[in-house]
């Protein structure tokens, strides 16, 4: 199992100064071989292969224009080219959108192999350097000094911090005790979740809570000079407060998912359209708040490593329309009924918790924990011993034992 760590890194002038010429070279390299690349197929209709591109950067290196190329180390304009070969095939095989050229105002890395770098005794020395990098070890539960890194990411925010990364090849951690429950998750915009027993997780909205001071900023930044030291240092607070929303986003995620994680051994979510849903323009930005696509691969990673099972059903399955006690499927339920009373059983249902209880026990079939029937199209279990997706049936209730 490969795992990384993130620690803040506090480099001195003249390792700042490498990685910031370093920084540089890396978005040069990208951004040249992406017009090359661009060039060849649209014009000639060539495609580019990873041995090209080495041969044209070993080319730069000797002209004369290009010739601080070889200033800095190599490896991280090697790891440039590895990225971009790896982003085209992810491209064409339709996992993610054409790459985009780098701005020096985003986010800065640059990724070093063991041939670049050099770590004993939990000192961490760099290529081109003369001096120990210094970062401070935040995991109480391991030893810096016995690590044993594969790669070093050094990175560097737009609001000026700087982070280094440890990636680490190790052992897979020892499957949790089985909790024997099963739980069901529907997630939401005025509730973050509501699960299958009951409990209601509140939406903190992060980025709403901050709205106020990330417009002031802004508006700070745009009244001034561009190009100017002033417009840098505004811009440097619209970073940070950024990174607050970031970081508060992130701690949430990872609270909510490690608890269920230890809560349950099956745990059932909804197949969220995220990227179809932000496209509407008054939910756009409460849906990109919530980080509804991070707290899904939390959970999968987490699940993975920890041998629990996550189940994810198909997002067309009627959750909310369906009666958790009887199977009774309503012709027609508007969003803004959040309760409603069911024709057959007289039950009356919260119109989020009776979601949640139908997609666990639709996750239940699928993990062949209880007989019963998924209905709608396919649900896809994550994770190792995957079953058979559930097959198109008509749509009908789920029924649950009494």
């Amino acid at each position: 199992m490969r795992t990384a760590y993130k620690c803040r890194a506090y480099p001195g002038p003249e390792q700042a100064a490498v990685f910031s010429r370093t920084f540089g070279c890396v978005r040069l390299v990208w951004n040249k071989t992406l017009t090359e690349r661009h060039t060849a197929y649209h014009q000639r209709g060539e495609k580019t292969s990873y041995k090209q591109t080495d041969a044209a950067l070993t080319g730069w290196k000797k002209t004369e224009d290009l010739a601080f190329l070889s200033e800095v180390s190599s490896v991280p304009l090697q790891q440039t080219l590895r990225h971009q070969h790896a982003a085209f095939a992810n491209f064409f095989a339709g996992r993610a959108k054409y790459p985009r050229f780098k701005n020096r105002n985003s986010r800065q890395t640059a990724h070093y192999t063991r041939s670049a770098f050099r770590m004993k005794n939990g000192e961490l020395s760099m290529a081109k350097t003369t001096t120990p990098l210094r970062f401070v070890w935040s995991f109480e539960d391991v030893d810096p000094a016995t690590l044993d890194p594969t790669m070093v990411v050094i990175s560097r925010d737009p609001d000026g911090r700087w982070y280094v990364t440890f990636a680490v090849d190790a052992d897979a951690p020892d499957p949790m005790d089985e909790a024997g429950h099963a739980i069901g998750v529907d997630l939401g915009i005025k509730d973050f979740a509501v699960t299958s027993d009951g409990e209601r997780i509140a939406n903190p909205r992060h980025l709403e809570r901050k709205a106020r001071n990330l417009a002031r900023y802004q508006r700070r930044m745009a009244r001034r000079e561009r190009g100017s030291a002033n417009r840098r240092k505004a811009k440097a607070k619209v970073a940070r407060a950024h990174r607050k929303v970031r970081n508060a986003r992130a701690d949430f995620l990872h609270r909510v998912s490690a608890n269920l994680v230890r809560r349950a051994d099956v745990i059932v979510i909804e197949d969220l359209a995220v990227k179809n849903m932000v496209k509407n323009r008054k939910l756009a930005r409460v849906i990109s708040d919530a980080g509804w696509g991070e707290f899904r691969r939390q959970l999968e990673y987490k699940a993975e490593r920890t041998g629990r099972t996550l189940v994810v059903i198909d997002r067309w399955y009627p959750s909310s329309k369906t009666c958790s006690a009887c199977g009774h499927l309503l012709a027609k339920l508007s969003l803004s009924t959040r309760h409603w009373t069911c024709p057959g059983c007289r039950t009356r249902h919260d119109r989020d918790i009776n979601a949640a209880k139908n997609i666990v026990a639709a996750g239940r079939a699928v993990a062949r924990q209880t007989p019963g029937d998924a209905c709608g199209a396919g649900v896809r279990r994550q994770g190792s011993s995957l079953p058979q997706p559930a097959l198109k049936q008509e749509t009908r209730a789920v029924r649950r034992p009494a």
